[in-house]
């Protein structure tokens, strides 16, 4: 049974950082696409960013480029977004996902697997 498990989201004023984890079981990140999606109430959701196992390769979405990081620890089955430099449009409820897949995926459709999200607030 695939289990997702999202914690460190919390408050933090605007300029300040968090770091997200989601700890995974039942899946190996060898055959695994692990995304971080976020969404608004009322708006749709959408994807943050991603990993894979191709080559390692990532997904960020614009408007988070070269402020999150995606990283995954083997060892731990823990696949971590740290955020920086946050601002108030990145408050959300931030969820991880997994698809089996070896390329990132985009699309929320497309995970079979969910976490049940941790709340981001970012503060003036």
């Amino acid at each position: 049974e695939v289990q997702l498990v999202e914690s460190g989201g919390g408050e933090v004023q605007a300029g300040g950082t968090l770091r997200l984890s989601c700890a995974a079981s039942g899946v190996t990140f060898d055959d695994y696409a692990i995304s971080w999606f976020r969404q608004v109430h009322g708006k749709e959701r959408e994807a943050v960013a991603c990993i894979s196992s191709e080559n390692g390769s990532k997904y960020y979405k614009d408007s988070v480029k070269g402020r999150f990081t995606i990283s995954g620890d083997n060892a731990k089955m823990t696949i971590y977004l740290q955020m920086n430099s946050l601002s108030r449009e990145d408050t959300a409820v931030y969820s991880c996902a997994a698809v089996e897949s070896p390329f990132c995926v985009r699309a929320d459709v497309l995970y079979n697997h969910w976490g049940h999200g941790t709340q981001v607030t970012v503060s003036a």
